[in-house]
């Protein structure tokens, strides 16, 4: 039993990742009321939580990002994806039809 518990610990603490992609031209759209201490603190983040339902034959899907309050540019700067056990898990038992979404981004400062 002790076995089978670190092994999906295991497992949980391996499939629990962040992949952030930066971009190295522009500037981050700024929160100067931000009371973030992470990574993101006076950026301003949009923050994605939420479940994708797919058919089996879907190989893509799009999420666009328009000028919008959010995003004045409509031009990203930073876009993290978080893959979670949970979402592992989701997957595997809906046979990969409904996918957990995380993603944080960060828009590009609008310049004239």
């Amino acid at each position: 039993m002790r076995v089978f518990i670190l092994l999906a610990l295991g497992l949980c603490l391996q499939s629990c990742y962040s992949v952030r992609f930066v971009s190295i031209n522009g500037d981050e759209q700024p929160d100067p009321l931000s009371t973030r201490t992470d990574y993101y603190r006076d950026m301003q983040v949009v923050e994605l939580d939420t479940v994708i339902t797919a058919k089996a034959t879907t190989q893509d899907i799009n999420y666009l990002i328009k000028e919008s309050s959010a995003c004045k540019s409509g031009r990203l700067h930073t876009v993290e994806v978080r893959n979670t056990f949970g979402a592992i898990l989701l997957s595997a038992v809906t046979f990969g039809r409904k996918r957990k979404v995380k993603i944080k981004y960060v828009c590009q400062l609008e310049t004239n």
